[in-house]
């Protein structure tokens, strides 16, 4: 009967234990490898029902075994349920160097060896089994280590995050291809495409031309094709009001909730296109002359060509 519980769990130890060496042994990529290998789960899983179905019939027939005993052997049998876990054979096995049986045990003089390190002596004590079988594990491991990763040339840690990175770096840019509307007044730049300013233009005039006018001369907001701006001009600057809006009590509403991030960049493309178009019956200009500083510091003085002293007279 006290087998039962040892039995179950060698079940679910041995069926993780296959999945994991799977998992481990088989290069899946990202994918776990039960589900990458279908055929080769369903063979585990097959085999994890066959140990469940022996431990089943083990249980069935220890239990027929248990009623058909005497009443001495249940008492026998129920005694050696009750021993302590220190009492079990299988612990005495791993720590028999430690647990001597009486006849066995000598005195220190007789263990002590020669070897003497300042005043430090060793006894021969023989290393406990189960160190001994942790070593055998660790060259076991050891082996297959070098097998897969020196002989297979299976990846190491290494390269795996080196192509976890890269299909990473694929997937962000298929990602960004679907949701372009990833944006904000850090990161926008000025279209110059003749299809996105002509979507710019429909957004301008549906949205904008109310308060502007349609060729962006301005009536009840401000004239747009001139260099005087009141919340500062360029393309940062004019998608950060688009965004949030002019100012407070008497400015442009927030756009945020209405057009998305990449529609807001196309208006703002199409409205710096218009600069000094010069719409008929203009509206006075409104605010301070805006200078883009980004733009002025990109600017490079021509150097005049050099005179070829042979030409000097």
């Amino acid at each position: 009967m006290k087998k039962l519980i040892p039995a179950y769990v060698s079940v679910i130890v041995i069926f993780f234990a296959a999945f994991g060496a799977m998992e481990y042994f088989i290069d899946s990529g990202n994918q776990p490898a039960f589900i990458r290998y279908p055929m080769v789960s369903v063979f585990l899983l097959v085999f994890l029902f066959v140990l469940i179905a022996i431990s089943i019939t083990m249980r069935a027939v220890d239990n027929i075994t248990y009623h058909l005993m005497t009443e001495q052997e249940k008492a026998e049998l129920q005694e050696k349920c009750d021993e302590s876990f220190t009492d079990s054979e299988w612990y005495k096995k791993l720590v028999s160097t430690f647990v001597r049986p009486e006849s066995t045990i000598v005195s220190e003089d007789q263990l002590l060896l020669e070897h003497d390190y300042d005043g430090i002596k060793e006894l021969d004590n023989n290393l406990p089994p189960w160190w001994v079988y942790l070593f055998y594990a660790s060259i076991f491991f050891g082996i297959v280590y070098m097998v897969r990763f020196e002989v297979l040339g299976a990846d190491d840690q290494e390269m795996e995050l080196a192509k976890e990175i890269a299909q990473a770096k694929i997937e962000v840019a298929e990602y960004m291809k679907t949701a372009p509307d990833m944006m904000d007044e850090e990161t926008v730049t000025v279209l110059t495409d003749a299809a996105d300013l002509s979507v710019g233009k429909e957004i301008y005039i549906t949205n904008c031309a109310a308060c502007h006018r349609a060729d962006a001369g301005g009536q009840i907001g401000p004239n747009l094709t001139d260099d005087y701006w009141i919340l500062g001009g360029g393309i940062k600057n004019i998608f950060h009001t688009l965004v949030n809006g002019g100012r407070d009590g008497k400015g442009m509403i927030a756009w945020k909730g209405t057009l998305k991030p990449k529609e807001m960049q196309k208006v703002a493309s199409y409205i710096i296109s218009l600069r000094g178009s010069d719409p008929a019956d203009a509206k006075e200009a409104e605010g301070e002359v805006w200078v883009d500083k980004d733009a002025a510091k990109s600017t490079t003085i021509p150097v005049p060509n050099a005179i070829d002293s042979t030409q000097v007279k």
